[in-house]
């Protein structure tokens, strides 16, 4: 079981070949590992970096908070981008004798929990200034990166990858945040729209036109790939293309008109941000649910489409919608009136 029978290879194949061996290698250690790094991985997901990213913003720093919404919201664009032109397997999908300890239906190259990791926790551990968060930061970016390979999720290539596109992009951050977000306040609100409409339809016309039209169909390549690959790894590729442009759109607009209505503060005692938190988690929940329930059977572009709208207005409810109505029902202030209170 798991012999290749072809006599020419890609170099991508020899490759994988390689590294194949050695993920099986790491997994010939034995099970034990599978339960802490599945554990351990998830500080590379979006469901935890959803969270801390609303912790962050509505109760302790929405400046910090923000500025790290949108850049990993802008990574994930660029991941899923990489991923819907790229149709790259996963070492499980690759060869039958890895096992497959999670199961994901995009395509792999770049790993985006490794690229995401390093852009979360590489970003908060410099921003920190301590010495002793950084080294913090760097252990959990490592240990992200060392259980996708691992797990059988990716191969040591595509983590790499994503190690040096979210090291680019923390860089990049870090250097230019403050000018670009001087530039962007200072525009007009026609060219804010038209700029942040390219930023978010673009990505996905392009993945579009790629997989519909220059490469057209896909199919498995059976003669390469000899482990279980799920039926439309395009499609679901797309989709987080998709969800992620949308959240890029939602919540930078958001950012945008909070910015204009005053902003906010997350000042205020133990109880209200507690309270904050879980009013606004609420929304997110009533929304994301019945949304799975009536649409997680959708695929391709229809599943992208709705994800954009749906992720673009949860995006924007929780970097304007929650923040105003935190304000309104007297949980928290703008951060003008903030300020004024401080001076009393």
């Amino acid at each position: 079981m798991g012999v290749r029978v072809h006599d020419q290879q890609s170099p991508l194949d020899t490759l994988w070949n390689v590294e194949s061996g050695v993920i099986r290698w790491l997994q010939g250690a034995g099970d034990w590992l599978a339960v802490p790094l599945g554990g351990l991985t998830h500080l590379g997901s979006q469901g935890v970096f959803i969270v801390l990213a609303a912790v962050l913003f509505w109760c302790v720093n929405p400046s910090l908070g923000g500025r790290l919404i949108v850049v990993v919201i802008a990574s994930g664009v660029l991941n899923n981008l990489l991923k819907s032109i790229s149709y790259t397997p996963r070492p499980y999908w690759f060869d039958a004798r890895i096992t497959g300890y999670q199961h994901h239906a995009s395509f792999g190259m770049p790993s985006g929990h490794s690229q995401a990791a390093m852009v979360v926790w590489g970003y908060l551990g410099i921003r920190s200034g301590r010495r002793a968060l950084m080294w913090a930061a760097g252990v959990v970016i490592l240990l992200v990166a060392f259980s996708r390979i691992y797990l059988g999720v990716h191969f040591i290539s595509d983590v790499v990858v994503g190690l040096t596109l979210g090291a680019l992009i923390v860089w990049a951050t870090l250097r230019y945040e403050d000018r670009v977000l001087a530039w962007w306040r200072g525009l007009d609100t026609t060219r804010r729209l038209t700029y942040l409409s390219l930023a978010a339809v673009v990505p996905c016309a392009l993945a579009t036109t790629w997989q519909l039209g220059v490469r057209g169909a896909w199919v498995v390549p059976t003669t390469e790939w000899i482990g279980a690959t799920p039926a439309d790894p395009a499609g679901h590729s797309l989709a987080g293309l998709y969800t992620a442009c949308g959240g890029l759109f939602g919540s930078v607009l958001g950012l945008t008109l909070l910015y204009g209505r005053g902003w906010y503060s997350a000042e205020g005692s133990v109880v209200a941000r507690v309270a904050r938190f879980a009013l606004g988690i609420s929304v997110v929940a009533l929304i994301a649910a019945p949304t799975e329930l009536l649409f997680g059977g959708l695929t391709g572009v229809t599943d992208g489409l709705v994800s954009f709208v749906v992720y673009g207005a949860l995006a924007f409810w929780a970097t304007y919608g929650a923040p105003r109505l935190f304000i309104a029902s007297g949980l928290a202030t703008t951060a003008q009136e903030a300020e004024s209170a401080d001076r009393r």
